[in-house]
């Protein structure tokens, strides 16, 4: 273990790199918002959303409705108080006073919350269509407790309306805290209409200038991302991803990118496709499959053809099928 003098020396040389001026020597913890209080913020407004499902370990109340009036008002001062600091990265306030940030967030914060009773009403149609879409689904209780899908989905739905206010930094903290908990990564200004359903969900990725259109399915692994971001900060503010019309499912693994690829109305993708050019309305698209080749414990190979006509022993735990 190191002695008082190696330690000293290790602060002096860890002190002395903070003076090199670079994005990572940044020592004013109080001048972002606080992921934690956006965290807990997130989870509040889906109590607001969902209020007879995520439990309230602070507030108690005879009366539903007074619990929500006091759950609702403390969102709204603290969503205001770290709009106002999240401000400071908006050129449009960057060198103004903070009385006029302040200003600024409150109705920023009072229009958010004007915009919750149609979050409300799109999310509705989400659990909607995930019951109406899942034999697996026994209630939209089981649906709104533990569906990876609708927590993603509900909290891109509020992320997307501070998106829209152009609030800095705190959207993309909202839906990275839901990424980080169900493995769905949907950019706050991905753009998503009723009827929404991910099923499973893992490793989904929606980019930032995505439109999806109405009663669109997609399943675990699916990618609408850009062709390419060798343009780096150039591309900001264009469309790098697709566009996916009303009645499409996209099946596990399947990769869609490009801003200039649309997938039309009523069409199928397959998994595992990978499409860069738009497919036409009420379109199937999937991938020729290759051959299975089997092999017995004997070494010898048989064609996916030969094994369904019985021309190879395929019973008992001898033979290691390889495919």
């Amino acid at each position: 273990m190191p002695n008082n003098h190696d330690i000293d020396h290790i602060i002096k040389v860890i002190l002395q790199d903070y003076d090199k001026k670079r994005d990572v020597d940044k020592m004013d913890v109080f001048g972002q918002p606080d992921s934690k209080a956006v965290e807990d913020i997130t989870h509040k407004l889906l109590n607001v959303i969902f209020p007879g499902y995520y439990r309230d370990r602070v507030y108690r109340s005879f009366n539903d409705r007074n619990r929500m009036s006091v759950l609702i008002e403390d969102v709204m001062y603290n969503l205001e108080k770290q709009i106002t600091i999240a401000l400071t990265y908006n050129e449009e306030y960057r060198d103004t006073d903070e009385r006029l940030r302040k200003e600024a967030a409150k109705r920023i914060a009072g229009e958010f919350g004007e915009r919750i009773p149609k979050i409300r009403e799109y999310v509705d149609t989400d659990v909607q269509a995930t019951f109406d879409g899942d034999p697996a689904a026994y209630g939209k209780e089981e649906i709104v407790l533990s569906y990876p899908g609708i927590l993603a989905t509900t909290v891109n739905r509020l992320a997307h309306e501070l998106y829209l206010l152009r609030v800095p930094l705190i959207p993309r903290m909202m839906t990275e805290y839901a990424h980080s908990l169900t493995g769905i990564d949907i950019n706050p200004g991905a753009t998503i209409g009723k009827y929404f359903m991910i099923d499973h969900g893992t490793g989904v990725v929606v980019g930032e200038t995505t439109v999806i259109g109405e009663h669109v399915k997609i399943y675990q692994g699916v990618t609408l991302g850009a062709l390419s971001t060798r343009g780096g900060q150039n591309l900001r503010g264009k469309r790098r991803h697709p566009t996916v019309e009303d009645n499409v499912t996209i099946y596990s693994g399947a990769s869609i990118l490009g801003g200039e690829t649309t997938i039309g109305h009523d069409s199928v993708i397959g998994s595992n496709c990978f499409i860069t050019a738009s497919v036409p309305a009420d379109t199937r698209v999937t991938i020729r499959n290759q051959e299975l080749i089997y092999k017995d414990g004997d070494g010898k190979e048989y064609s996916s053809a030969e094994f369904k006509q019985g021309e190879c022993w395929c019973g008992g735990y001898g033979n290691d099928w390889v495919i």
